[in-house]
C-alpha cells in the first residue's frame, strides 16, 4: 500500500466522501418543470442541468423538496433521472440523486437506478416517522447498502448530531449531510465535519457565515444559483467582499420566495428561458403568484441581470 493511500485510510470519510472533488460547493436543488397539461417535462428538465452549468454550479440535486417530490410518480421520477443523467454528461456539475420514499424497498430502487446511471451520490430525505430513530437507522442502512455511491442524508427536524454521527460510523456510504435540523445549522457544523461532508440549505442565507464555520456546500434553489455559485468561488478565492456582496443580491430574492413558494423560484426561471411554463403541483405558497408578485420578480430580475452569468 502506497504512502498516499495509507493517508487517504487514516484521513477516512472525507476522502471517500469527495470521488474526484466534486462534492464540494453550490448543489443547487432543482425545479421540476411541468408541460401547460401538467406533465413532467423531460425537455425542460434536461435544460436546466445545462443552465445550471452555465451559471457555472457544482452541483445538481434532484428531486428534493423544492421538486416536488412527493408528487411525483415513481415512473416520473425514473424518467427524470435518466434525463438529467444523459444530459449531464461531460459538464461540470456532480449528480445528486434524491431517493427518498414512502418504502424503503422504493428507495433502494431509486439508489440502484443512480449508481447505474453514474450519478455522484444520493440523498434521502429521513422517514416520515424520523422520531423512531431506530426505524430511521435502519432506513438509511438499507439505502446505504443498495448502492455503493457516497449517501447525503437531509436531516430535519430532531435528528441530533450524536445520533447523525452514530449512523455515519455504522453505515460505511453515510459521508455527506444536508442540515437543516434545528433552529440554525451553524452551531451544528463544527461537530458535524469532523466526520461528514457538511451542506445547508434555507436559500443560503448564512452562506457567509457557515463557510467561515468550514461548511462543504450548500444546496438553494436553481433559479438564480450563479450568484450563489460565484460567491462560493469568490470566497474560496479570497475574494471575502465580493463574496458577501453576491450573496446579499441572492437574497433579495428570498422573502418573495418565502411567499409564494415553488412557483416563484419557477417564474423566474421561465423568465431566465429555462421553463417554458411555471406551473406547480405543490401547494406550499402563502399567497398565489398574483400579477404583483410576478412584477416584483421582473424588477429583481432585470436589476440584478448584470451580476448574472447569462
Amino acid at each position: 500500500m502506497t504512502r498516499r493511500e495509507l493517508l487517504a485510510l487514516a484521513a477516512g470519510p472525507l476522502v471517500f466522501a469527495e470521488p474526484r472533488g466534486r462534492l464540494r460547493g453550490i448543489f443547487p436543488i432543482a425545479q421540476t418543470p411541468f408541460n401547460e397539461a401538467g406533465k413532467l417535462d423531460l425537455e425542460a428538465l434536461a435544460a436546466e442541468v445545462r443552465f445550471v452549468h452555465r451559471c457555472g454550479a457544482h452541483g445538481f440535486v434532484w428531486p428534493q423538496m423544492a421538486s416536488e417530490y412527493s408528487l411525483l410518480t415513481e415512473a416520473e421520477r425514473m424518467a427524470g433521472n435518466e434525463a438529467i443523467a444523459a444530459s449531464a454528461k461531460g459538464l461540470k456539475p456532480a449528480v445528486v440523486i434524491g431517493v427518498q420514499a414512502p418504502e424503503v424497498a422504493t428507495a433502494c430502487r431509486y439508489a440502484k437506478q443512480a449508481e447505474k446511471l453514474g450519478a455522484d451520490a444520493v440523498i434521502a430525505l429521513p422517514p416520515h416517522d424520523s422520531k423512531d430513530r431506530g426505524a430511521v437507522f435502519e432506513y438509511y442502512k438499507a439505502i446505504g447498502a443498495a448502492s455503493g455511491l457516497p449517501l447525503f442524508i437531509q436531516a430535519v427536524g430532531d435528528m441530533p448530531v450524536p445520533f447523525i454521527l452514530e449512523m455515519a460510523a455504522k453505515i460505511p456510504t453515510l459521508r455527506c449531510v444536508k442540515d437543516e435540523a434545528g433552529a440554525t445549522p451553524l452551531p451544528r457544523i463544527a461537530g458535524l465535519r469532523e466526520k461528514l461532508l457538511v451542506f445547508t440549505g434555507g436559500h443560503g442565507v448564512t452562506l457567509i457565515d457557515e463557510m467561515l464555520r468550514g461548511s462543504s456546500g450548500s444546496m438553494p434553489a436553481a433559479s438564480f444559483v450563479d450568484l450563489y455559485a460565484r460567491a462560493w468561488d469568490a470566497w474560496q478565492a479570497g475574494e471575502r467582499a465580493r463574496a458577501v456582496d453576491l450573496c446579499s443580491k441572492a437574497i433579495v430574492f428570498v422573502p418573495e420566495v418565502q411567499v409564494f413558494g415553488i412557483q416563484a423560484l419557477k417564474y423566474v426561471l421561465f423568465l431566465r428561458g429555462v421553463f417554458p411554463a411555471y406551473g406547480v403541483r405543490a401547494k406550499d405558497a402563502r399567497a398565489p403568484l398574483d400579477d404583483s408578485a410576478k412584477q416584483t420578480l421582473r424588477l429583481m430580475y432585470e436589476t440584478l441581470k448584470p451580476h448574472l452569468a447569462l
